[in-house]
């Protein structure tokens, strides 16, 4: 399908890249919503923690809502849109990924932009336990990623899962990466190298014939990160090998469910391949939305309501 226009236009301060990312990454704040916990044991022994919200009133409609880099199911993305869900009949369930959960899992290897063995055996696992018939999937950012690699692989589809929509997406790793490392974005490069060094260094411990305090003096980057841990830990060759085969671009053209991506034009962490508008003219199932607004994940909306929110919402009614 073409580009879907788009109508979104914030207020005079949310029209700027930065500060729309920042404000709705640090300071919005999403009030009334109750979470509860699932731990699920996976087939290697390892862990992941669902935050299951509920709508009033038994459905059979859930959303499964994936967050970005260093996030949580917290998060105010995740809990403004599981709340805006509920609140119109499904249940909504965020993964949190391994050790994104506040305790670190149990092996060296972790999560990362192309883990989807670890989505599909969540989803086999409520499909299993739940007695939902229409499953949607939203990603933000990291998990925008996932979720279309997920659907555009070499995977069986449930036929439970109706639709998509994938926010921020960077459909292209390297090209996301190259521009994190810009002088431009160097203020959100330090902050999530910061976050995921001090989670490497918890499992330095557990695993010292792995990781070294040499290998991680050498992270002076996010690329650096993938290079000594990211790759090694997830059978990669090296960083670039990682981006080659879990940039979700390449999957684009297999799928075969509704899908929606929209990625503002102002998003600071995203090059021209992470716009995929040539993939989307030859998919009809595949949607591309690019408001001139946005930022990363920076969406805003009357009533603490962000317009992907919404969008998203009536996205998935009509499919």
């Amino acid at each position: 399908m073409p580009l879907v226009p788009s109508n979104y236009s914030p207020p005079l301060f949310f029209r700027s890249g930065h500060l729309a990312t920042i404000y709705c990454g640090l300071f919005r704040r999403v009030n009334g919503l109750v979470q509860t916990r699932e731990r699920v044991i996976l087939s290697d022994e390892d862990f992941l923690d669902l935050d299951w919200s509920q709508a009033i009133g038994k459905t059979n409609k859930l959303v499964l809502l994936l967050h970005g880099l260093e996030g949580d199911a917290q998060r105010p993305y995740i809990t403004g849109s599981a709340k805006l869900f509920n609140k119109n009949g499904f249940d909504a369930c965020a993964i949190n990924y391994r050790g994104c959960s506040g305790e670190t899992n149990k092996h060296y290897r972790s999560y990362h932009s192309g883990a989807t063995e670890d989505l599909k055996e969540i989803i086999h696992h409520i499909l299993a336990t739940k007695d939902y018939t229409e499953v949607y999937l939203k990603g933000f950012s990291l998990g925008g990623n996932l979720a279309l690699k997920y659907l555009g692989e070499d995977n069986e589809i449930p036929k439970e899962i109706k639709a998509a929509v994938a926010v921020s997406v960077p459909c292209s790793l390297k090209d996301t990466c190259d521009q994190l490392l810009s002088n431009n974005n160097v203020l959100y490069e330090k902050r999530f190298r910061k976050h995921l060094i001090a989670k490497l260094k918890l499992k330095q411990p557990k695993f010292p014939h792995l990781i070294s305090d040499a290998d991680i003096k050498a992270i002076k980057t996010l690329r650096d990160f993938d290079d000594v841990y990211t790759s090694k830990a997830h059978n990669f060759k090296d960083a670039f090998d990682y981006y080659d085969k879990c940039s979700s671009l390449q999957f684009l053209p297999n799928i075969t469910v509704p899908s929606l991506i929209i990625n503002a034009k102002n998003d600071s962490f995203l090059g021209m391949d992470c716009y995929p508008i040539a993939e989307t003219e030859k998919n009809k199932k595949l949607f591309l939305q690019t408001p001139t607004y946005g930022g990363h994940v920076g969406f805003w909306g009357k009533n603490n309501i962000t317009y992907t929110e919404r969008r998203a919402l009536d996205f998935f009614i009509d499919n």
